[in-house]
């Protein structure tokens, strides 16, 4: 049911503002009456030398702007300048649940709240007092325990997770932390259906290889926010897809979850997917799932590139257009340069085809070298033929031809 909005956003303000309960909050949208400054913006607590900070990122459409506040006035200042944009959705996760509200074409609020549900009695569920120190647990999406993990390999025999997969954990739970705001978003707002048994949301993982962000996205989709989901995984080798169909099997999820043995870029689904997942599929690997993901209209997309060989071989072979030499004279800035441009490029044909496209960090490069993800909702929204004319100069002034524009333009 509709409320004020002004009454939903105070309970959103009090949450911002509660640092002992504030796991993570994203601002999107627009509302009818008005258009934000920031096409987005996300709050979250981080511990610093100097103390605790509120952080703040907004994003515009060319960058991302971060800002630490401390407790306090600065930090309800800082949260009450963003209350006071006309944004049309709010995303705030907490250690007892997530808050989804959204605004309504008559300026009013849709409010939904889901409640985590019990896992093992923590000061949180039980509705003790959170400790606000520095040694605070940090509140996980997918448990250490869970089930899912144990089966992977990432416990060791005392049910504690081996401090050889502590990087794979890291890497799942800031993969989940960036895919769960996004989707919310895109259900809020109508651009995916709101997931239903006779309906689920249907998620596909190109390149899955050994699936364990696969199965972890699916368990912490279906098995901690009780979506009603169908995950299918597609990998070239019959071996992965033998084992993690025994593995599904084995969870209890051989009807949640199917795996397929085929190329990205022909393997054959039932459906076209809400939600096209691409983990470190290697080189032009994650073109080929970007085309096919363009090809669905999939409203989702998460790719998270790995290498990038074929971009870097072209511009070994081609001349280096004056004055940019210095770029590519040495051979490891060439490779790094040829990493930003083969992802800016990804990027921006993605634009060109009704994406709108955020290139993030999805973990600190510590865990992974390779940490960067590309997230784009579809949305049809204009500006793409001048985001072409900015791509052909840009492949022409350097000469190079790039994968997915390609996939692009021979496809049907």
């Amino acid at each position: 049911m509709a409320e004020p909005l002004l009454r939903a956003l105070t309970r959103v303000r009090a949450l911002l503002l509660d640092d002992a309960v504030l796991v993570r909050a994203v601002a999107s949208g627009r509302q009818r009456s008005g258009t934000p400054r920031w096409r987005r913006a996300e709050l979250r607590y981080v511990d610093l030398a100097a103390g605790r900070r509120l952080q703040v990122t907004r994003y515009d459409d060319t960058q991302a702007r971060t800002a630490n506040h401390e407790p306090g006035e600065a930090a309800r200042s800082a949260v009450d300048d963003l209350l006071d944009e006309p944004f049309g959705s709010w995303h705030v996760e907490t250690v007892t649940g997530t808050h989804q509200l959204r605004v309504t074409k008559k300026g009013e609020a849709m409010v939904h709240v889901s409640t985590r549900p019990a896992s093992g009695g923590s000061a949180a569920e039980a509705g003790a007092p959170v400790p606000t120190g520095h040694d605070r647990a940090k509140h996980r999406l997918l448990p250490e325990d869970d089930p899912v993990l144990a089966a992977l390999g990432f416990l060791d025999e005392r049910g504690r997770l081996k401090p050889s997969r502590q990087a794979k954990y890291r890497q799942v739970e800031e993969f989940l932390r960036d895919l769960a705001p996004v989707l919310d978003d895109a259900i809020a707002t109508g651009r995916l259906p709101r997931p239903s048994e006779d309906r689920p949301l249907r998620v596909v993982d190109l390149g899955c290889g050994n699936a364990y962000l696969t199965f972890a996205a699916h368990r912490y989709l279906a098995g901690v926010r009780g979506l009603p989901v169908h995950t299918t995984g597609v990998d070239v080798k019959a071996q992965s897809r033998e084992h993690n169909t025994a593995l599904a099997a084995g969870l209890g999820l051989a009807g949640q979850m199917s795996f397929v043995q085929g190329e990205i870029g022909s393997a054959e689904l039932p459906e076209p997917p809400d939600v096209v997942l691409a983990l470190h599929a290697c080189d032009t690997a994650t073109d080929d799932a970007l085309a096919r993901a363009v090809a669905w209209r999939a409203p989702v997309v998460l790719a998270a590139p790995c290498c990038h060989h074929d971009i870097a071989s072209q511009l070994r072979r081609a001349p280096t257009p004056t004055p940019y030499r210095m770029l590519t004279r040495s051979g490891i800035l060439r490779e790094r340069f040829a990493d930003t441009l083969t992802d800016a490029i990804r990027a921006a044909v993605l634009r060109t085809e009704g994406y709108r496209v955020d290139v993030i960090d999805f973990v600190d490069s510590r865990h992974t070298p390779r940490n960067t993800l590309l997230r784009a909702v579809r949305t049809e929204a204009g500006g793409a033929e001048e985001v072409r004319r900015e791509l052909e100069e840009l492949t022409g002034t350097w000469g190079v031809r790039p994968r997915l524009a390609e996939l692009l333009r021979a496809a049907p």
